[in-house]
C-alpha cells in the first residue's frame, strides 16, 4: 500500500503537485504548462517557466524555485499564483526583488527563519534573501572560481549547485566544479 501525502514533481518547465494514498495517485498541475517556455507570472497555466531547477517549501506552503535560464527566484504560493520574488535579469547584484541579479541560479533551500538560500551557480556564490525580498551575496565573489575556505567574498565556489540547511541555520554545498561539500554559516564563513 503506497502512502504518499503530498509530493511534488519539476518536469519540463511546469509544477505538477501529486497527491497519493491507497495504490492511486491524483496529478494536477501547479503552475506552468507542460512543454511551453517563457518568463510570465501568473496564476495556474499562465505561469510560464525557462529550465526550473531547484525549489524548497516555506513553512507557509509557499514554494521557491530557482528558474535558472530566466535568471530568476520565483515563489508559488499555494493556491498557484506564482510571482518573480527575486531577480530576473542576468548579472550579479544585489538589492530587493526583481533590482538584484542571478546568473543561472539552480539550488534554492529556506531556513527556519524564512531566509532563501540560493546556489547561484555562474556566478559561484551563494545568495541569501530575507523574507522582505532583499538579497545579498552571503559567500563567494561573482565570477570568481576556486576552492578557497575563508569568509563572505574571499571564499571562492566553482559551481555550486545543491544547498541543505541544518537546524542551526548552517549551509551545506554542493560545489560541483570543486567535488567537494563545503558548509557556510550564517555569517558567511565557509569550509570544506
Amino acid at each position: 500500500m503506497m502512502r504518499v501525502t503530498i509530493a511534488t514533481l519539476l518536469f519540463l518547465g511546469f509544477l505538477t503537485v501529486a497527491s497519493a494514498q491507497g495504490q492511486g495517485a491524483a496529478f494536477r498541475t501547479q503552475a506552468g504548462r507542460p512543454a511551453t517556455t517563457g518568463n510570465a507570472d501568473g496564476v495556474g497555466s499562465a505561469a510560464r517557466f525557462n529550465n526550473p531547477t531547484g525549489m524548497a517549501m516555506d513553512g507557509s506552503g509557499n514554494l521557491y524555485m530557482a528558474d535558472t535560464l530566466n535568471n530568476s527566484i520565483r515563489k508559488i504560493a499555494p493556491d498557484g499564483t506564482t510571482t518573480t520574488f527575486a531577480g530576473g535579469q542576468a548579472g550579479s547584484a544585489d538589492g530587493n526583488g526583481t533590482n538584484a541579479s542571478f546568473r543561472s541560479p539552480v539550488g534554492v533551500v529556506v531556513d527556519a527563519n524564512g531566509n532563501i538560500y540560493v546556489a547561484d551557480q555562474s556566478n559561484n556564490t551563494i545568495r541569501k534573501i530575507t523574507p522582505d525580498g532583499t538579497v545579498s551575496t552571503l559567500a563567494g565573489f561573482p565570477g570568481s572560481k576556486g576552492g578557497v575556505d575563508d569568509s563572505g567574498t574571499n571564499a571562492r565556489f566553482t559551481h555550486p549547485a545543491g544547498l541543505a540547511v541544518d537546524g542551526a541555520g548552517n549551509l551545506y554545498v554542493a560545489d560541483a566544479g570543486n567535488n567537494r561539500i563545503r558548509t557556510v554559516t550564517r555569517d558567511g564563513v565557509v569550509g570544506t
